[in-house]
């Protein structure tokens, strides 16, 4: 069952974790266990999706340096005028 551990060893181990932690504690000590089992097992799977998630946008940046891109038109700058805000009077000269 577990290697070369038996019936009666396993019995034995049993034993003495009763009489270590009592009874009152080894449902405790259970459900400490599952919940970390759970959360080792839970842990593994989301490594495994974050990384099947970064190699797929990897390549997605990679197919995005690699396709050509559209020339785009060279940009104008146009001049800026100020112009007084709306409701604004501008201020008679001096």
């Amino acid at each position: 069952m577990f290697g070369s551990l038996g019936f009666t060893e396993l019995v034995l181990i049993l034993f003495i974790v009763l009489i270590i932690f009592g009874a009152g504690k080894l449902p405790q000590l259970g459900e400490g266990l599952g919940k970390a089992i759970k959360g080792f097992k839970k842990s593994v799977h989301e490594a495994d999706a974050i990384e099947a998630e970064a190699q797929a946008q990897a390549l997605a940046q990679q197919q995005a340096a690699t396709s050509p891109q559209p020339a785009s038109p060279p940009s104008t700058q146009a001049s800026v005028v100020s112009q007084p805000a709306a409701g604004v009077q501008p201020a008679p000269p001096a």
